[in-house]
């Protein structure tokens, strides 16, 4: 199937190819698995601004904060909307975007009344949320990678153990260092890189031992108290180390694929993707092809276990790429995620102002100050003017977390190449640290 023909398939399963209502419920969602402290309701607040690209043309945003006017009007350019009506500000630190609508009968009415495809961030109620809440834990994925990679060569499955309690978690962790092995510990469920520690030898050396080192991680938030998963970690390799590969369960059952992402990670947090030709690499190297051929091999065959449970939309699976070349799955998604926005908008901006881009999501860019909204908004125009100088767009994706305490900024960079999207990234990392600067970094208040 042509790149043209797929992208039609998925369209056509995830929003029968029209315009759609999407609600911002990054914080309902987590609740359902991890903990929701106010920081961090607050963080997938900022996430659940991505809801402006859960498919191509929305119709309607319902979202957590109030974005400024000026970043819709910004993407309906850029990406030729028609306009999007914007319901901002239903939610703070200490509720959600659910309890909001539960209150508002007029803004449910006004939903209803548009007639259109509804997509949240991802199930909450109703079908489907079996199949979500089995197959969201790590360890049931697990269990499915395990039950398929046999029919699939190249699919490496890392051994995992469940701990059954603190100590012996503490106990494993303690033996495999004792055998210079890496270990990876994680929750059942996470968000983001959230329950999940990738832990040396020399790390247990330093904290003296599997028991005060699990203390430290449980007393920081990184881990749960209890029910961690032991696995084994797969050392990865060059660009190609964090694939994603995201597909579409239509509401008949049907698996249509959306394709490759190159996952930008940060330890084991999460901060971006690439998507598009050639992303994963240089087009003369057949490793990329095969990679995603393996990936979309494998997905596609998770894909119907999980419609077969009951799923229905988009799902996506990670995977880290062995020095071996050997794809290793770490995770299912059964929801919209952060490389999902990176193939909207490159499905998007192929259909405005043609085929071939390069998409690269960065949704958390440290800022050097913290800006109020609209000050963000027009250091973004400014640098969107210095990205265009090398082929590149510049879309802001994530607008209204530059005046937080520690001050991020999510945003888009389009290309054809991938020394356009390397140079534009570099100007907008350099330009962000250099707010710091007092007297050359902020621009001038509108």
């Amino acid at each position: 199937m042509t790149g043209t023909g797929r992208t039609a398939a998925w369209r056509e399963a995830w929003t029968g190819s029209g315009r759609a209502v999407h609600i911002g419920d990054v914080a309902d969602f987590n609740a359902q698995f991890i903990p929701q402290s106010a920081a961090a309701r607050r963080q997938a607040h900022h996430y659940s601004c991505l809801a402006a690209f859960y498919s191509p043309h929305p119709a309607a945003l319902l979202l957590p904060d109030q974005p400024e006017d000026d970043w819709i009007r910004w993407l309906a350019e850029e990406l030729a909307w028609d306009p999007v009506e914007v319901h901002g500000g239903l939610a703070g630190p200490d509720s959600t975007v659910g309890a909001a609508l539960a209150a508002r009968p007029a803004l449910r009415q006004r939903v209803a009344g548009l007639a259109l495809p509804v997509r949240p961030w991802g199930c909450t109620a109703g079908p489907g949320l079996d199949a979500v809440l089995r197959y969201e834990s790590k360890a049931a994925s697990h269990g499915l990678f395990a039950r398929l990679a046999a029919a699939h060569p190249g699919i490496l499955v890392p051994r995992q153990e469940a701990a059954g309690s603190p100590r012996r978690a503490a106990r494993l962790l303690a033996a495999r260092a004792g055998r210079g092995l890496t270990t990876v510990l994680k929750a059942h469920h996470g968000v983001g890189g959230y329950g999940t520690a990738v832990l040396t030898p020399a790390d247990v050396a330093a904290a003296g031992g599997g028991r005060p080192l699990l203390r430290a991680l449980t007393s920081e938030g990184v881990l749960p108290a209890d029910g961690l998963l032991v696995e084994e970690y797969v050392p990865g390799r060059g660009r190609l180390r964090n694939l994603t590969f995201d597909a579409v369960v239509a509401d008949d059952g049907s698996v249509h694929p959306v394709g490759t992402a190159v996952m930008h990670v940060d330890g084991t947090a999460y901060r971006g993707a690439t998507v598009g030709p050639a992303a994963a690499g240089p087009g003369t190297d057949p490793g990329p092809a095969r990679a995603a051929a393996t990936a979309e091999a494998f997905v596609l065959a998770v894909g119907a276990e999980l419609a077969s449970a009951g799923h229905r939309g988009w799902y996506d699976v990670d995977f880290v790429t062995d020095p071996g070349g050997r794809l290793a799955p770490t995770e299912a998604n059964l929801r919209l995620t952060g490389p999902a926005a990176a193939f909207v908008l490159r499905a998007r901006l192929d259909e405005v102002h043609g085929p071939g881009h390069l998409v690269r999501t960065l949704d958390r860019l440290p800022l050097g100050a913290r800006l109020p909204q609209q000050t963000l908004l027009t250091h973004l125009h400014g640098l969107a003017d210095r990205c265009a100088r090398f082929g590149a767009r510049l879309l802001p994706t994530i607008p209204t977390a530059g005046d937080d305490a520690v001050p991020t900024v999510g945003i888009a960079l389009a290309a054809r190449d991938q020394d356009a999207l390397d140079a534009a990234e570099a100007v907008v990392r350099a330009a962000n640290d250099a707010l710091a600067d007092p007297f050359d970094g902020l621009p001038p208040t509108p």
